[in-house]
């Protein structure tokens, strides 16, 4: 029996004292503790070495009274797994020698038996389960297939992916395809995830505002929502988009315990599109932690007053920025645990 079930609470839209907490990136690079460590190993072995997983995942937990745990991976696992050799540059980031552009290249693509391709990640979860020791439940992710799709026909970040959509409008077989393999690998990966223990997975459409509301239903909501289906039964299931505030409706009628917003929409218009029957996670703006802790712990406890206290998970609207200082990360989080009606 997990101690703080907060988080769980607002995922089953249970009244609360007070709403939950977390970060997205809550165990990353504005940490120094985590920077040391990325001095040590490079990006894809801490991904795929249990131990340094497992304790990178705590890092955040140690430091501040957060309500969940994520564990730290990285949504480019998965493409890996099917073969599709990813690395980190530094000073790039994600990287793709051979980026995916013909049916030939997709239909290559295996979709894996992910125990043999992801067990570390599963031996990260059981490592990380024993450090927590049920004080706080274990969050897993996965990206979504079109943000992963876009990656892989990228091969490395973009501002726009034009490249990506093209592909998309150009060859819509080979795309949807594709779509459909990551889709496969991704249900697979995060039931066994929930199978190990985890006790919530969150999708994350980091490009899923790229696309036009028609062209996001086409080339990612079908395809997020098969993973929900798939998941709800066994599971909570979180679905962030980014950018995406035009698709809350049609997610709403989904399977999904929350949707994740950004700070592109406003409490009231979100709390609209959702029916007041959702919950919601999010959406204060990551570079809002530059402001003073006085103002970060001001705009908290509004944004909890204008979202409401049920239903609730207070977030980011995107990942911590590298470059917010420990203490004003601090004021955000303890400004959720002091919040009082």
């Amino acid at each position: 029996m997990i101690k703080n079930d907060l988080y769980l609470k607002a995922l089953r839209g249970e009244e609360v004292e007070r709403p939950p907490v977390w970060m997205m990136r809550q165990a990353g690079r504005f940490l120094p503790e985590f920077r040391e460590m990325r001095d040590q190993y490079d990006f894809f072995t801490r991904c795929r070495t249990p131990e340094l997983a497992s304790e990178i995942t705590m890092m955040p937990i140690r430091r501040f009274p957060l309500d969940a745990a994520i564990l730290f991976s990285d949504i480019l696992v998965v493409p890996q797994a099917m073969g599709i050799d990813f690395e980190m540059k530094p000073g790039v980031g994600p990287w793709l020698e051979t980026s995916i552009r013909t049916m030939e290249q997709v239909k290559n693509i295996s979709v894996p038996n992910v125990d043999d391709t992801l067990g570390y990640v599963f031996d990260a979860i059981e490592l990380t389960l024993q450090k927590l020791n049920n004080e706080i439940p274990l969050i897993g992710f996965a990206g979504s297939p079109w943000t992963i799709l876009c990656y892989c026909v990228e091969g490395k970040g973009s501002k726009a992916f034009d490249i990506a959509k093209s592909f998309c409008f150009k060859n819509p077989e080979a795309a949807h395809l594709l779509l459909q393999k990551i889709t496969d690998t991704t249900i697979a990966y995060l039931k066994r995830k929930v199978e190990k223990g985890v006790s919530a997975v969150q999708i994350f459409d980091s490009w899923g505002g790229m696309l036009s509301p028609e062209d996001y239903q086409t080339f990612s909501w079908q395809y997020i929502n098969q993973i929900v289906e798939a998941l709800s039964p066994i599971t909570h299931v979180v679905v962030f988009g980014k950018g995406c505030w035009f698709a809350l409706e049609e997610m709403t009628l989904s399977k999904a315990s929350a949707l994740g917003v950004d700070w592109t929409i406003t409490p009231e218009n979100a709390r609209k599109l959702t029916r007041n029957s959702m919950t919601l996670q999010g959406n204060f703006d990551p570079a809002r932690l530059h402001s003073s802790p006085e103002t970060i712990r001001k705009m908290v406890h509004e944004m909890i007053s204008r979202f409401g206290k049920d239903r609730y998970i207070v977030n980011l609207g995107h990942g911590i920025l590298p470059n917010i200082p420990i203490e004003n990360a601090e004021a955000f989080i303890k400004a959720v645990v002091e919040f009082k009606t």
